[in-house]
């Protein structure tokens, strides 16, 4: 639909109102529904949005350590910018009209802390070196036989999957809950978010699935709102889901591993994939690698950014623990495939679930960025067999806290991303490190079941 299309299919609405939401530095959805009378008047120009959205943390708790907004700013609202091209229609909501927005400053600027912002800034410099960044996020998550009332009177314990045992790819169990699996499938593809697939993974009510790939903006709106529809559609059947890295100790955690490859402008050529060079690999995703090595430990947060996210990074839970790259190698933090032009990409595998997509591809395709510009060579050589034994890289830091300030001072994470978003970024994680050192050992269950 053109522009005329959608703003009269948003007057024809018989609901009289139209949903936006924002994402705050988590990657949750902040938003509200407004009628269409204000929607039509602000389209053109902006909306204003507290700026608390970026001032709180995952359970509304204010931050006392920021600078860019709190008690001493009075959390005023902020302007912020409805993009008309995210529009799309809510297949559970009677074909609400939605749209996704972004925060700008108070000249009227790109948000130096909004997400979708960042993102959109490390493309643009993509775009200046030639570059047209194609994406796509896969996700796993749990699904449970209880709603946020069950869930919070059972203190989160003694949940119920919605299947049991651990059963991959099992057509069984995607039988068995296949009114559930339909509607996921149907309705995600109705909502603009297409699937390539969908499948039972190892574990008792845990799902898989992959978002087909788009341009990079796209694939990360795509994600952002794949979590929370997931979420709402869930509902809709009585089920809860829950996209936290780790849920026990005894379970392999989710993944939420991200692929990507650079094409030309017109996208007619995979700029990854060249016939004549080892493994079909350019020069230029040899680069690229070598940019994801190097910076992979110093922003990392970006790409496990809670408490419960280190959980998952364990020796032998398919994920990652050491800096590593491997063809088709499921054990490296990297893993390259290389098969035909179509499809040469890189996965990034240390990414988990419970992460905000528009950070986690801002920060691959930036360090990526950063390998090309700084002509950096792989020297490091694929890993051939497990991945958890290869520790000739070195190994990736196991806690919230060191990771947050390796990138705190790290040079690299301020030339791609800006000080203000380093210094922002940086001052949540350490808020969020000094919220677990308080909290009881069924924390991260409270914080983050539900809303991650």
């Amino acid at each position: 639909m053109n522009t005329n299309e959608i703003l009269q299919y948003v007057k024809n609405h018989p609901s009289g109102k139209v949903k936006i939401a924002l994402t705050d530095i988590d990657g949750i959805l902040r938003g509200k529904y407004i009628s269409t009378e204000k929607f039509l008047s602000v389209i053109e120009s902006s909306t204003g949005f507290c700026d608390v959205i970026f001032g709180w943390d995952a359970n509304d708790v204010a931050y006392d350590n920021v600078t860019y907004t709190g008690w001493h700013t009075g959390y005023p609202d902020a302007p912020a910018k409805i993009d008309i091209s995210t529009f799309r229609k809510i297949p559970w909501e009677n074909e609400l009209p939605f749209f996704l927005g972004e925060m700008l400053d108070s000249s009227y600027n790109p948000s130096p802390v909004c997400p979708r912002q960042l993102l959109k800034k490390v493309l643009h410099d993509a775009d200046a070196m030639g570059y047209l960044p194609v994406f796509s996020q896969e996700f796993e998550w749990f699904n449970f036989r209880e709603t946020p009332d069950s869930a919070c009177d059972k203190q989160y314990k003694n949940l119920i999957p919605l299947s049991p045992g651990m059963f991959g790819y099992s057509i069984l169990r995607s039988s068995l809950n296949n009114p559930f699996f339909t509607d996921l499938f149907d309705s995600l593809k109705n909502f603009n978010i297409p699937l390539e697939g969908l499948h039972t993974e190892t574990g008792p009510g845990t799902f898989e699935a992959a978002i087909t790939c788009s341009e990079i903006t796209e694939a990360a709106d795509r994600a952002v709102l794949f979590k929370t529809a997931i979420k709402e559609i869930a509902y809709k059947h009585g089920f809860m889901a829950t996209f936290m890295a780790k849920i026990s100790e005894n379970l392999p955690g989710c993944g939420g591993h991200v692929h990507q490859s650079l094409w030309n402008k017109d996208k007619q050529k995979n700029l990854f994939y060249d016939s004549n060079g080892s493994n079909n690999m350019s020069e230029l995703m040899k680069r690229y690698i070598a940019g994801q090595l190097y910076c992979l430990p110093q922003m990392l947060p970006m790409f496990a950014p809670l408490i419960n996210s280190y959980k998952r990074l364990v020796e032998g839970a398919w994920a990652p623990t050491t800096l590593t790259w491997g063809i088709d190698n499921r054990t490296t933090a990297l893993r390259a495939l290389v098969a035909s032009e179509k499809s040469c990409r890189l996965e990034t595998r240390v990414i988990g679930a419970d992460v905000n997509p528009y950070l986690a591809m801002a920060a691959s395709l930036a360090s990526g960025l950063y390998g090309i510009k700084h002509e950096l060579t792989l020297n490091q050589l694929a890993t051939a067999g497990n991945g958890y034994t290869d520790i000739s890289n070195g190994t990736i830091p196991t806690t919230l806290h060191d990771a947050t300030q390796k990138m705190k001072q790290s040079e690299a994470a301020r030339e791609m991303f800006g000080e203000k978003f380093v210094e922002h970024f940086c001052q949540t994680r350490e808020w969020e490190w000094k919220q677990h050192l308080k909290a009881v050992t069924d924390w991260e269950y409270k914080r983050y079941f539900e809303i991650i």
